[in-house]
């Protein structure tokens, strides 16, 4: 082919013009019962924490029932999370799908799903101190599901380097660590990532994925109900709040603490852990 560009179209702006559809109405979704999880959250007693270390990653498990918090306490800092099924890991979390039914960002009310062929909630936002944040001039907003996570191998591409504290070899030591599992055993089970407290958007005008400063100060956090049984891994980004650079060993870092919380027996009523996904699987066949 030439280089010759191909000339705009007469009707540009009418092809422009065009509304757009959503892809994925998400108004027949079963609805969380928020009322009732907060009332069982607020008789709920501490049964577990982990303090996640700067340019580290901790990994935590929640029973199905339980709820998990994700605090800021020292300094602003954002965090890489990814989620499996405590009894069998090839079902984690989907942040394509989550993106698909909730949007670029979520906040309270909105659930992370699983991957295919499992596709139901993991978990359920039941709060979010950050909600306040909305979307920015920029088209920035916080808890993204569009960052796929800070990896060696893209900083390799892009510069050479060879850096071992990024999010995706902190979440993949943390889980080898956890499951007994060798590094190269564990990295295929490292998955896209909600990225707690990340501040991001896409820029207008050539679409790129950005960050910034992120919002987040100490004390505040993100809340989960735990739809099923949850193990949990959970990074300190080690470009702390993300106002300059992901992948750094300059940038002010902070710990992260993940706390779990069982409620009272009998608080959640006729409530039942979400069945797998309904489809016959059948493809036509």
């Amino acid at each position: 082919m030439s280089d010759t560009q191909f000339p705009i179209p007469a009707d540009a702006d009418t092809r422009r013009a065009v509304p757009p559809v959503i892809c994925y109405p998400n108004e027949t979704l079963p609805k969380p019962d928020l009322a009732l999880y907060r009332a069982a959250r607020d008789g709920a007693e501490k049964v577990a924490e982990v303090t996640v270390p700067p340019r580290e990653a901790a990994t935590f498990e929640v029973t199905a029932g339980q709820f998990f918090r994700i605090s800021s306490i020292e300094g602003p800092q954002v965090g890489d999370l990814n989620l499996w099924n405590r009894n069998d890991i090839s079902e984690r979390f989907f942040s394509g799908k989550t993106r698909a039914l909730h949007g670029t960002h979520v906040t309270t009310g909105e659930r992370l799903w699983s991957n295919l062929p499992y596709m139901r909630p993991m978990a359920t936002i039941i709060a979010d101190t950050l909600e306040w944040y909305g979307i920015d001039a920029y088209g920035g907003s916080v808890h993204d599901v569009i960052g796929t996570r800070c990896d060696p191998y893209t900083g390799n591409l892009l510069q050479g380097s060879q850096y071992h504290h990024c999010c995706h070899s902190n979440l993949t030591r943390a889980l080898a660590d956890h499951l007994g599992l060798s590094l190269a055993e564990a990295e295929p089970h490292v998955h896209d990532v909600l990225n707690v407290f990340m501040c991001t958007g896409f820029t207008r005008d050539t679409g790129q994925y950005f960050m910034k400063a992120s919002p987040v100060r100490p004390g505040d956090y993100l809340e989960f109900f735990a739809e099923i049984d949850l193990l949990g891994a959970m990074s300190a980004c080690p470009g702390g709040d993300c106002s300059a650079e992901h992948s750094s060993d300059t940038a002010a870092c902070y710990p992260m603490l993940v706390e779990v919380f069982a409620p009272k027996e009998g608080s959640l009523a006729a409530w039942q852990s979400p069945a797998l996904n309904g489809y016959d699987r059948s493809h036509g066949c």
